[in-house]
């Protein structure tokens, strides 16, 4: 089975300069739910890579955390899919863990845990903290628009992406 990387706030969900704090502040982008079952029904397996410094800050808690990814899961099981697992970074970026994307850590954790293979594996994320965590284990970066920090050509260009995609959706159909 194959597997596919994805970042959450900015690819999956609407993102917010204050925080996704709650599962009642969580909204799907449009269009990527419906990729993402789409990926799902394409055998992919989907799991979510995310950095949760709102966690550090003291701006919700782990229960509110799981609450968003049970409503995710929820709504995307609405559309036919389904996520395998959800691995995040609680650290804040003063805290020089490296967890935190765009270090490897993570990455490095899901495939000692799920004895994946990254090489090539697709990891599409909003930012090139995403990218440069996937560059690091030999995974595929691909970066989409929807985020709300705007993807600066001349730096994407610089990263080595050679992917990039007006949102999750445009990225999934290229993937299928």
């Amino acid at each position: 089975m194959r597997t596919l990387l994805l970042d959450r706030d900015g690819v999956i969900n609407q993102d917010s300069r204050d925080y996704i704090r709650s599962a009642s502040h969580w909204r799907a982008l449009p269009g990527a739910l419906e990729a993402m079952a789409r990926a799902h029904r394409a055998g992919f397996r989907i799991i979510v890579i995310s950095n949760q410094s709102g966690l550090a800050r003291g701006l919700f808690g782990v229960r509110d955390l799981n609450a968003i990814h049970c409503r995710l899961s929820e709504e995307l099981a609405h559309f036919g899919g389904r996520i395998e697992a959800f691995f995040f970074c609680p650290h804040g970026p003063q805290d020089d863990c490296d967890c935190r994307k765009p270090r490897a850590g993570l990455l490095l954790a899901l495939r000692e845990r799920l004895g994946l293979d990254l090489t090539r594996t697709p990891f599409i994320g909003d930012r090139l903290s995403d990218a440069q965590a996937a560059l690091a284990v030999g995974a595929r970066p691909i970066l989409v628009r929807s985020g709300i920090e705007p993807l600066k050509p001349d730096a994407v260009a610089a990263s080595g992406v050679q992917e990039v995609y007006d949102d999750l959706a445009a990225a999934i159909a290229a993937l299928v």
